[in-house]
């Protein structure tokens, strides 16, 4: 949550009115729609310690998004953030890199996940790769991000097949979750590891860009090429 905080006080700080636009709506009510990109963190050398990470080495913060209005006005807003505090913790920004794009052309991709993959039902149930439920649930958020990022879905249908896909739990810290039932933390079931999607080639490089499924925009889904 700290670089969900840091990526919504960069746009804050560069372009107030393009913040409002994505994350709110209305009397400043919070816009639940999805975004177009997504984000995962890398640290080596770490310790943890209760709830706290001790980090001997650089955190590394990787985005992806199709968007260009979008990247421009995060990279800029890094720029004239400087320093970041959350709580009681301070980060500094070292380099920004463009890495370079993958350019996707064929019908089947063998991918990773950067960050775990979260899929849930209506009921708000988590998902599993391997269940019979999650064909259905994983078109229905792949076809409904890439009709918000162009507005025209799946171009087909997506076929998922795991290769090595373990479950992870992740334990988030949210305000909101806390004032609604009073517990301090949320935790999600999701999945990470390697697998391979056939579809639409044109498809599958926007998956690759947007990442795949539910929080993509709170550092799940984000997937790299193998």
């Amino acid at each position: 949550m700290m670089f969900t905080s840091l990526i919504k006080e960069s746009l804050k700080k560069t372009n107030p009115d393009y913040f409002k636009e994505i994350y709110n709506y209305g009397n400043d009510k919070n816009n639940k729609k999805t975004k177009n990109f997504c984000f995962s963190i890398f640290m080596k050398n770490y310790k943890l310690s209760s709830d706290v990470f001790e980090v001997n080495n650089l955190v590394k913060f990787y985005l992806s998004s199709p968007d260009m209005d979008f990247v421009i006005n995060l990279y800029n807003g890094l720029l004239n953030l400087g320093d970041f505090d959350y709580k009681s913790f301070k980060l500094s920004l070292k380099k920004i890199f463009l890495l370079p794009d993958e350019k996707i052309t064929k019908g089947m991709i063998l991918f990773k996940t950067m960050s775990p993959i979260l899929i849930v039902d209506k009921n708000k149930h988590f998902i599993s790769p391997y269940s019979d439920e999650f064909p259905k649930e994983l078109n229905y958020i792949l076809d409904l991000e890439i009709r918000n990022a162009s507005s025209q879905g799946l171009k087909k249908e997506v076929e998922f097949q795991p290769v090595e896909m373990k479950k992870t739990i992740v334990k988030l810290e949210i305000t909101d979750f806390k004032n609604q039932t009073g517990k301090q933390f949320m935790f999600l079931e999701a999945y990470k590891g390697s697998f391979k999607l056939t579809g639409d080639p044109d498809d599958l490089k926007s998956i690759y860009d947007l990442g795949i499924g539910f929080r993509r925009n709170q550092g799940f889904g984000m997937i790299g090429v193998v």
